[in-house]
């Protein structure tokens, strides 16, 4: 199973594909009023009569647990992502003996 991240992140392009041989699973991420969401895409890609490639999301009983693995990769990589964007924690000002010692006074 092979990670591909993306190398740019432009709205519409997902910001990484995970794939198993013809499954894969696209995380994306959108702005929303409440900050940064990720969500995630299962397919299987097959080529079409005409040569094109194409994305079912539906899976064969032999897929299945393909693509829960898969669904595990990608929970992996959106808390991954979640902790990268989280937003920085106040500084905690630790107060010094000596200062607790004026401030006491």
């Amino acid at each position: 199973m092979k990670t591909h991240p993306s190398t740019a992140s432009p709205k519409n392009k997902p910001i990484e594909v995970i794939r198993d041989g013809v499954l894969k699973a696209t995380i994306w991420e959108n702005e929303s009023e409440n900050g940064v969401i990720y969500s995630t895409t299962l397919a299987r890609t097959y080529h079409a009569n005409d040569g094109s490639l194409k994305d079912a999301h539906s899976f064969s009983g032999s897929e299945l647990l393909r693509v829960a693995e898969l669904a595990r990769q990608a929970y992996a990589a959106v808390n991954a992502y979640r902790r990268d964007h989280a937003p920085e924690p106040e500084p905690q000002h630790e107060e010094s003996l000596t200062d607790a010692y004026h401030n006491a006074l």
